[in-house]
């Protein structure tokens, strides 16, 4: 990518501590994306504080789970934000640590770069069901935030939209993630809501090579038996200043790949 482009990466971590382990520091010194929003990096601020407060230059803003170990989210930035918002429905969601949202304004515009975790359901019904109430109210916090700003939302979906987006489609239509109910929710919210998936934008006919996700089981990872679960969602005016795309999977920090999507504007 050009360096004039503001690239903008998207990782789940599966683990602060771990993805350092396995070199995600290094990667990022040489990807030097101008922001990076982390999923799942399971640790408290104790965890955080004289080692992940930043990295490679960029500032780290956090929100954190309430459970030890699971969840949260993270924003690292070259830029200071004008204001950091943790969460967004100030209850079930936000004690998860789901969401954290950086604001770029300026007198001229009003900006926002966010990243989410969406809860999976894969453990069972009782996290399905959390799963469904987590996008029942998301939809219009987001029909809302658009109302009043541009924003690209980067995160884990944990929802592979099209048939296009995972391996084998057939056999996975009633496992969570692929789900009619949860594809028909992403529909809606491209066509109704109005925003923007980038990454179709720029590689609408992509399949093998838009997987984000492999399972550990088996050898879904040497097979490419993946799924795209990692998404930058973008209003239209933004999604339009999209340029170029990469997903890096020349190295595993994790059980995702980060995405990195360059775009023509500047923090």
């Amino acid at each position: 990518m050009g360096n004039s482009l503001f690239k903008l990466t998207s990782l789940n971590l599966n683990g602060i501590r771990s993805a350092a382990s396995k070199g995600v520091e290094d990667w990022l010194a040489r990807e030097r994306a101008d922001c990076i929003c982390v999923q799942e990096i399971k640790a408290q601020a104790a965890d955080v504080t004289g080692r992940f407060d930043e990295l490679c230059g960029m500032k780290g803003h956090f929100h954190f789970a309430q459970k030890k170990g699971y969840s949260g989210v993270a924003v690292y930035s070259r830029h200071e934000p004008s204001d950091v918002i943790a969460g967004w429905d100030r209850g079930e969601f936000d004690a998860e640590g789901r969401y954290l949202e950086l604001r770029f304004d300026t007198p001229s515009r009003k900006l926002s770069i966010i990243s989410a975790y969406f809860p999976s359901g894969s453990s069972g019904e009782e996290r399905q069901q959390a799963k469904f109430r987590f996008l029942a109210g998301f939809d219009p916090h987001l029909a809302r935030l658009k109302k009043d700003r541009e924003f690209i939302l980067c995160g884990d979906i944990n929802i592979a939209h099209r048939q296009e987006d995972l391996k084998n489609w057939r056999s996975n239509q009633k496992n969570s993630g692929f789900l009619p109910e949860e594809r028909d929710w992403m529909s809606r919210l491209l066509s109704d809501t109005g925003l923007v998936d980038v990454y179709r934008q720029l590689k609408p006919q992509a399949t093998d090579d838009c997987y984000t996700w492999w399972s550990n089981r088996g050898q879904a990872w040497a097979k490419n038996v993946g799924w795209r679960l990692d998404y930058h969602l973008a209003t239209p005016s933004l999604a339009g200043l999209a340029r170029a795309e990469h997903i890096y999977k020349q190295e595993r920090f994790s059980d995702h790949a980060p995405i990195t999507i360059g775009y023509d504007f500047a923090l």
